[in-house]
């Protein structure tokens, strides 16, 4: 064939949308006259008044800043009218999650990334809203009081919370979403995203955030939701920004091929053939190796191509790391039921997020598991409230090579639950955060797996005395590389002692928010004397902190990194220049409300030392 067909053929094909964007272009500017006449002749129209409404109850977080028995910077304050906004500034009324920026990514106890994470799924925390009544949204607005540009995606679920009885089938849709962007200043904004139409009524809003461009906490005063009680209004309000009618041939994706996910994995239509092209010359080494690269949608749609790429995307090589948490909205029983066949040989699985309002059950997880989890190492089931005693029954069972279980806030686990943990003799790593462990249950887990090596137990408020358990790391945990008792309520310098005499080897400690720990016992030198290995040191809210224990960590303590003392009344500059002149890796120093420390002594100690991130917060 000529080459000036397949040349005219272009041509025609770029004229036609030329015509085509021409034509819709018009299109949009009389919809949008239109809306104008519509929008002015409602306004008077008592029928077509639209609901406004603050949100009514925080129903499920990832995590937050405060205390499980205060309302302190919780999600609970994102409930209600704002209590703050407009006034910008650190504030304890406000909602804010637990961690900032990416100083976690880089601590010793950050864990190590899953493969086939989609690169688009980038949420790292989330808290989900109900409202009094179910609208059609056309707004929805968030009251930003400190450090705003964390939220990066909106979600609106089809199940009305307050419904006596259970909804056939549960939907969630992305109303909004966008990839992290920096916001240079802190003040406060009411964060107002275009967000698209969904065709039902919503009471049930999730935000997803993502706080690692920030330079501090982020900090939420309230969400208000704008919406229609009547479809048929809908049509008319929002024609102006119906995602349809976008500049170019904009066509809505979801960005985590989370709606056809369960179709990609049923779907058995392969294409027949007898040649699979250069693929047939390529050794199947090679072609397992590219399609490594694959997000699990695309392996799944692959798969569909003929025999041969068939043989390759279902090979269990290609599952070794499963992430599942980009795909909550949509897993459920059907999808691990799919999924089975290919993860016999699973090592890493991330469940987090996934399996709530009933998309998951204990008999689907517990089958997937029994098929699945003989060779798993790594487990995350973060934010997983499907989970029940049986569930944890199950992991202890087939999953005896466990080295890492991750159930931060699963706070509906019951806490007799926890006694399954113990069984788990190779664990390494035990992310507890937000549960309700008790202290009989966690000494059985300290006594029996001794090869811990990460061990967070910040906010579990069930625990009755912190040295007791202290005490036991100490005696049986001797490989600790990292501890977090963030928000433990009775730990003393006894408790203290035990540990640093008992875990040389830590490398993080975090210990902010105890406030039964004084500097005038000798806790916190005893520490640095000790741990000289210490890269990570929280002292959060402890106001004992004084010179002598800055010192004592400039002196013994020249690894560390990160150091937050955020509080302290006792703590001068010169102790602190002194500091910085021998950590030479310090790379975070939070002196946020250190009376002692003023903007003037930061600015001089931001121009010596300018590889240091200084933070000094302030309320107004």
């Amino acid at each position: 064939m000529s080459p000036v067909f397949p040349m005219l053929t272009i041509l025609t094909m770029f004229y036609y949308l030329c015509l085509r964007r021409r034509a819709r272009t018009a299109t949009r500017g009389e919809m949008m006259n239109r809306h104008r006449t519509i929008e002015s002749n409602s306004r008077t129209s008592p029928l077509n008044a639209e609901v406004v409404q603050y949100a009514k109850e925080v129903v499920d977080f990832s995590s937050h800043y405060g205390s499980e028995n205060s309302m302190s910077y919780t999600m609970w304050n994102l409930a209600g009218i704002p209590n703050v906004f407009p006034s910008s500034g650190d504030f304890t009324q406000t909602a804010v999650f637990r961690t900032y920026g990416t100083w976690w990514d880089r601590c010793p106890s950050a864990s190590l990334p899953f493969k086939r994470t989609p690169p688009n799924f980038q949420s790292q925390d989330y808290v989900e809203l109900t409202f009094e009544q179910q609208v059609y949204p056309t707004a929805v607005h968030v009251l930003e009081t400190y450090h705003p540009g964390a939220v990066i995606r909106i979600l609106a679920c089809s199940a009305n919370p307050y419904s006596p009885s259970p909804p056939a089938e549960v939907r969630w849709e992305i109303l909004w979403s966008e990839g992290p962007t920096k916001v240079n200043a802190s003040q406060a904004r009411e964060f107002k995203p275009c967000i698209k139409q969904i065709n039902f009524p919503t009471n049930l809003i999730r935000l997803e955030v993502n706080s690692s461009l920030l330079d501090y906490y982020t900090e939420l005063d309230a969400v208000v939701l704008h919406g229609m009680k009547d479809k048929s209004v809908l049509s008319l309000k929002t024609s102006l920004v119906d995602m349809n009618d976008l500049e170019g041939d904009y066509e809505e994706k979801d960005v985590c091929g989370m709606d056809s996910l369960n179709k990609k994995l049923s779907s058995a239509a392969l294409r027949e053939g007898s040649s699979n092209g250069y693929f047939d010359k390529l050794p199947y080494e090679l072609i397992q190796l590219i399609l490594n690269h694959l997000t699990l949608p695309d392996l799944c749609r692959l798969a569909q191509t003929c025999k041969l790429l068939n043989q390759h995307c279902c090979d269990p090589l290609q599952y070794t790391h499963l992430n599942l948490q980009p795909y909550w909205a949509k897993l459920n029983d059907t999808s691990l039921e799919f999924l089975q066949a290919r993860c016999t040989l699973v090592q890493w699985l991330n469940l987090s997020w996934t399996g709530n309002r009933g998309f998951i059950s204990v008999a689907g997880f517990s089958r997937f598991l029994k098929v699945c989890g003989s060779e798993l190492v790594r487990l995350e089931l973060s934010c997983s409230h499907f989970l029940n005693e049986t569930c944890l029954e199950i992991i202890s069972e087939v999953c005896p090579n466990l080295q890492d279980l991750n159930l931060s806030s699963c706070d509906k686990l019951p806490p007799q639950a926890f006694n399954h943990i113990a069984k788990l003799c190779c664990l390494k790593r035990l992310t507890l955060y937000r549960t309700k462990v008790e202290q009989t249950a966690l000494l059985s887990i300290l006594n029996f797996c001794s090869e811990l090596q990460h061990l967070s137990l910040g906010s579990c408020v069930m625990i009755e005395d912190y040295d007791v358990i202290a005490s036991m790391i100490g005696a049986k945990c001797k490989k600790l590389r990292t501890l977090d008792l963030w928000r433990c309520k009775n730990i003393t310098e006894n408790g203290i002692a035990e540990l640093a005499s008992g875990c040389p080897l830590l490398e993080e400690l975090d210990l902010g928010w105890c406030p039964t720990l004084q500097s005038s016992t000798g806790c916190f030198a005893r520490l640095a004397r000790q741990l000289p290995n210490l890269q990570k040191l929280f002292l959060t809210a402890n106001r004992s902190v004084c010179d002598t224990d800055i010192e004592e960590l400039a002196c013994n303590c020249t690894k560390l990194q990160q150091l937050d003392i955020l509080g302290t009344r006792m703590v001068s500059p010169a102790s602190l220049r002194k500091l910085l002149e021998s950590c030479k890796d310090l790379s975070l120093l939070d002196v946020s409300f250190c009376s002692q420390i003023d903007n003037r002594a930061v600015l001089e100690l931001n121009v010596n030392f300018p590889k240091v991130f200084i933070k000094k917060s302030f309320t107004q």
